[in-house]
């Protein structure tokens, strides 16, 4: 291994990032998207099952709050290690409840208390990558913890969907074939914190004694800097009310369409949906679409690095929201897996276009000393603009149908993009200034 990518005295990144990001990604897949397609295939009603599973946005929209903690007591390693430990002992407790009579209640408190584990690891995780690396050393692994982190989002939402709705026809019981599914997933978690105990390294940052001297210099230094302080300086930045309306509106045809994606796809033809097997969602999402969702991570990440964000805003905010035209074709149309499929992974490409420009203004307009606190601000009201239009996705679902919720989806893509024109200028004079 080149010493290029080695730590004096700690163990090469190779050994540890790629297998964080990936136990970064595993859980946050599962809570949010594959708990969806389990609580289908169990006959949960659609507005049920939106209105529970949006609540587990939560811990990512708050996990602000808990931040300074993780970042004060213990080590980050310590974090890393306890909470993937619990993930484990989750995902096991999932599978275990979902033969119970009382599967509901049971496997939504588990998937809760996994869902605050996973924000806790994330915060970890995400201060451990900045000990254990030095600096030229963080920059070129950030491609690296994306596609592991990606590779996760294959692993849930396609190979253990796909296996899932293999075992569901061999076993003939959908609780046994999930069950088997959350155990398998549970066992790689624990196998994830096994490898860990041995290859995460103990940088010298990241000692009880240093963490307390830094803390303590921390408070000497600027005793002024209290969280409270940081977030109203977040509420005083130029046209805040502006940012707030882009953040929560800019995907709200999205935050729609997410809950209801996985459903449509699973719901007979005669209740208005395509009537697709476990394995075909699997399929649909898990490979070729999470395959085009990454492909259009990458362009448009490329589409603003060649042309700037000014140019490209318009452009890529567009095909987060046209493709959204797929699903109101399907609704009408019904068709099958040759044809589905692709009208899936162009919705996907959209959406990983669209969301690369919104990712880049969150970071353009975080700024400052307090820069990390005020992006894991805006973050965090970005999953808050995920959650709240989830949590009532399933009752207008039922009360309008398929099709008039996808001209919904479809319409709610507009007041996003009326935010564009005025945000701040700060994003297109910091493009100039680069």
């Amino acid at each position: 291994m080149s010493n290029r990518f080695r730590s004096p005295g700690l163990q090469s990144p190779w050994t540890f990032v790629p297998t964080l990001y990936f136990a970064e990604g595993v859980p946050y897949i599962l809570i949010n998207t594959v708990s969806v397609i389990v609580y289908k295939r169990l006959q949960v009603d659609n507005a049920t099952i939106a209105f529970m599973t949006s609540w587990l946005y939560l811990p990512w929209v708050i996990k602000m709050l808990w931040g300074p903690l993780v970042d004060t007591h213990g080590t980050k390693r310590g974090w890393i290690l306890g909470t993937q430990l619990l993930m484990a002992v989750c995902l096991a407790g999932v599978a275990a409840a979902l033969h119970l009579p009382a599967f509901l209640p049971v496997t939504m408190v588990m998937f809760a208390v996994a869902a605050f584990v996973s924000a806790t690891h994330d915060v970890a995780a995400d201060g451990f990558y900045l000990y254990a690396l030095q600096p030229q050393q963080q920059a070129w692994f950030v491609g690296v913890r994306t596609m592991f982190y990606r590779a996760a989002m294959i692993f849930g939402s396609g190979l253990l969907v796909t296996l899932a709705g293999r075992w569901e026809t061999r076993l003939s019981s959908i609780p046994a074939a999930w069950t088997a599914a959350f155990a398998l997933a549970a066992g790689l978690y624990a196998l994830l914190w096994l490898w860990h105990t041995y290859a995460l390294p103990r940088p010298d940052a990241d000692t009880r004694e240093a963490r307390a001297l830094e803390a303590t210099a921390r408070q000497t230094a600027a005793p002024r800097a209290a969280w409270f302080t940081i977030i109203i300086d977040w509420f005083r930045q130029p046209r805040v009310a502006v940012i707030l309306g882009f953040i929560l509106l800019y995907r709200l045809g999205e935050a729609l369409l997410l809950k209801l994606a996985a459903p449509f796809l699973l719901d007979a033809r005669a209740d208005g949906g395509l009537g697709f097997t476990t394995q075909q969602v699997g399929l649909a999402y898990g490979t070729v679409g999470l395959g085009c969702l990454v492909l259009g991570g990458i362009s448009g990440g490329w589409l603003i690095a060649k042309f700037g964000l000014r140019r490209m805003l318009w452009p890529l905010a567009l095909t987060l929201n046209i493709p959204h035209a797929a699903y109101l074709y399907m609704a009408y149309a019904q068709p099958g897996p040759a044809l589905a499929f692709p009208l899936v992974a162009i919705e996907q490409l959209g959406y990983g276009l669209g969301t690369t420009a919104f990712m880049v203004v969150l970071m353009r307009l975080s700024k400052g000393e307090h820069r990390t606190s005020h992006y894991a601000i805006a973050t965090g009201f970005m999953a808050l603009g995920m959650m709240l239009p989830g949590m009532v996705s399933g009752k207008i679902q039922e009360a309008i149908g398929y099709r008039h919720f996808f001209l919904l989806v479809l319409a709610l893509g507009v007041p996003g993009l009326l935010t564009l024109p005025w945000l701040p200028r700060v994003v297109v004079e910091e493009e100039k200034k680069a």
